[in-house]
């Protein structure tokens, strides 16, 4: 350095990014994801522990402490989705295609009258708040990772007897398309956990569902099991992949013993099946 230059000429000097945040920090966090791109399809992703976790616009996760999510397309998403994962130090964004499903109509005659569209005041007060315990159990947000290790099968050698997200129609009149994959089989058949998982509900002598087993996989992933004779298992417990939580049955609205398999991401309902198979998910 030149004898002749002052202090304020040596400061002018230097770069104008002295003192200030390096640009590299607000890089925008890293994105991987697969999985399923189809109405009732899932995602899972890995980008920076904690990143924030939006889906078209919603916020609806948070990333593990590694940076492991999972997301899940409603039975009637739209044809497009947009992820958002966001830190303190940027955003990115995935968009993707989804394709449509491919459903079925399924007619069930000769249920009671009560069970296809209940009246009796009694009845729809008992079912309300049946509700509110099923949607506190639907809310569930564990902090684990059970989705990471792909899914094997809840029951062992049944017959599927009914596809998701068929179109229903009951007595002859139209309902809600059938969220779940049924899965025929004896009574008191093994249900066993299909990925590990938080025990986020059980309840028997549900009006609709009769025994109701929810487990959580990890950021609010839940599977349903519905019409079970015994549940095995108590809320809040931890339950590792393969462990038999319950045996099948024929309670609730069900005109034979079999088990309704279902999945639920943040209020958008899924196809469990596609998930069979699909892991694990390592970076």
């Amino acid at each position: 350095m030149a004898r002749g230059l002052s202090r304020r000429a040596v400061l002018a000097a230097l770069p104008l990014t002295l003192g200030l945040p390096s640009l590299a920090h607000a890089a925008a966090p890293g994105l991987s994801l697969s999985g399923k791109f189809v109405q009732g399809g899932y995602a899972v992703g890995r980008t920076a522990p904690r990143a924030t976790i939006a889906l078209d616009g919603q916020t609806l996760a948070t990333a593990s402490a590694d940076g492991w999510f999972v997301i899940g397309f409603d039975r009637d998403a739209p044809a497009s989705s947009v992820l958002t994962v966001t830190t303190a130090d940027g955003s990115a964004i995935d968009e993707r295609a989804v394709t449509p499903g491919d459903f079925d109509i399924q007619r069930i005659d000769g249920l009671p009258p009560e069970q296809v569209t209940p009246t009796d005041p009694l009845l729809l007060e008992r079912l309300a708040a049946e509700n509110v315990r099923k949607l506190a159990g639907f809310a569930s947000q564990a902090d684990i990772e059970g989705f990471r290790e792909g899914f094997i099968l809840p029951v062992v050698g049944a017959r599927r007897s009914a596809r998701f997200g068929g179109q229903r129609v009951l007595n002859g009149e139209p309902k809600r398309p059938h969220f779940g994959v049924d899965l025929a089989t004896p009574v008191g058949t093994p249900v066993r956990a299909p990925a590990s998982a938080v025990v986020a509900f059980a309840e028997t002598g549900l009006h609709f569902e009769g025994g109701l087993l929810l487990l959580d996989h990890g950021q609010g992933l839940v599977t349903a099991y519905l019409h079970l004779s015994k549940i095995l298992v108590s809320p809040d417990t931890y339950v590792k992949q393969g462990d038999v939580v319950a045996h099948t049955g024929k309670e609730g609205r069900a005109t034979g013993p079999h088990l309704c398999w279902r999945m639920k991401w943040r209020g958008r309902n899924m196809d469990p099946s596609l998930l069979v198979g699909a892991g694990p998910f390592r970076s």
